[in-house]
């Protein structure tokens, strides 16, 4: 009878331990030119997973003993006198789900030969799984409570002055808005200066305040739109009409006059290209993020061409921003996170044309420069 064990790569797999009859001897009724009994198929008899044995044992103690080191080693045992004698004697032909098969009944000449191995794979288990979290991880998770009350506190305070301003801004800067983004600007720098220190090169690229351009960015992070209201330009920004719905935040958001946009709908991306378009012919700016969505791994993704032919069409500037650190600091999928580090905002100077298709390979070109230079 021999014992296999099978397992998988996988240090959380479940293992399965076999047993399979190798023969016996038995001179009374075989022969020598009989052909040996057929062998029975691989049959389950235990379980082994996660470092817990469970199921029946050839022994009276579990054959799978635990290991205190998990280095990879195999032993072999060959005995005819550690049977234990059994209470039952169940069938030679293994049935479905049985364990494994026996005969009490041995004597001299007739015995079982079995073989037991045992395998354990190298550094079984994931020695870490207990461990607790690192120090910088906590810290990054009490950072990431902080920056979310700050945010909220100064939010709820600033919000009521765009409402006290709304009717005022209403009717006499109806487009630019420039005292609701001041009021944005305070938000945003509230919130971040505790917690991250921003860098801005090349202030003198910017286009005068009451000059309409079309700025675009790289997108790695959620605190890419904090660190874009600390330049204090009136930009209006492109944002998803779900973000509308959040308290303060959504409400701040069309205060500022954000435009609304439904990703998968074609007719809302029609409305919102218009709008963009009408926003600059009035003195206005906007703010695209080309690829579209925050990047997950720092790289710099395909640039959708609506904002380049909102520039091509109404002849503005393109005034490309390339953002660095945001993402390891916030990183997508992990809002709830505030690493330390440091921002930094790098401004081009302005692409000026009249081919959307152009605008769109400079002003990638240009942010992916800079880009792989810090990468």
């Amino acid at each position: 009878m021999e014992v296999a064990s099978s397992s998988s790569s996988s240090p959380h797999s479940i293992r399965l331990c076999h047993v399979r009859n190798s023969g016996f001897r038995d001179s009374r009724n075989f022969s020598s030119s009989s052909p040996p009994p057929p062998t029975p198929p691989l049959v389950p008899f235990c379980v082994y997973k996660a470092g817990v044995h469970s199921g029946h044992s050839l022994y009276r103690r579990s054959i799978l003993r635990s290991s205190s080191n998990f280095s990879s080693k195999c032993f072999f045992h060959h005995s005819k006198k550690q049977i234990p004698a059994l209470q039952h004697h169940p069938s030679r032909k293994v049935k479905f789900n049985r364990p494994y098969y026996y005969d009490n009944l041995y004597s001299q000449n007739r015995y079982y030969k079995y073989t037991v191995r045992r395998c354990e794979l190298a550094e079984f288990g994931n020695s870490g799984a207990a461990l607790p979290l690192a120090a910088h991880e906590v810290l990054a998770k009490v950072r990431g409570v902080c920056f979310y009350a700050v945010t909220a506190i100064a939010a709820i305070i600033l919000f009521q002055l765009m409402l006290v301003a709304h009717p005022f801004v209403f009717l006499l800067d109806r487009y630019q808005r420039k005292a609701q983004h001041f009021i944005a600007k305070i938000w945003s720098t509230l919130t971040v200066a505790p917690f991250v220190r921003i860098e801005v090169q090349g202030l003198e690229n910017l286009p005068p305040p009451d000059t309409p351009a079309v700025y675009v960015s790289n997108h790695q992070s959620f605190l890419d739109i904090y660190t874009l209201l600390t330049l204090g330009r009136s930009f209006k920004f492109i944002s998803k009409t779900s973000i509308f719905l959040y308290p303060i935040i959504g409400w701040a958001m069309y205060l500022l006059g954000t435009i609304p946009l439904k990703r998968m709908d074609s007719r809302s991306q029609l409305e919102c290209f218009k709008r963009c378009m009408d926003l600059i012919k009035k003195g206005a700016s906007v703010f695209f993020f080309p690829e579209g969505t925050r990047s997950r791994d720092g790289k710099l993704g395909d640039f959708k061409k609506g904002a380049f032919s909102v520039a091509a069409k109404t002849r503005v500037p393109v005034v490309p921003m390339t953002l660095i650190g945001t993402g390891k600091i916030m990183p997508a999928g992990h809002e709830g996170i505030v690493n330390s580090g440091s921002v930094k905002v790098v401004i081009h100077k302005p692409i000026e044309g009249s081919d959307a298709e152009t605008l769109c390979n400079e002003a990638k070109s240009t942010i992916a420069k800079v880009l792989n230079c810090q990468g």
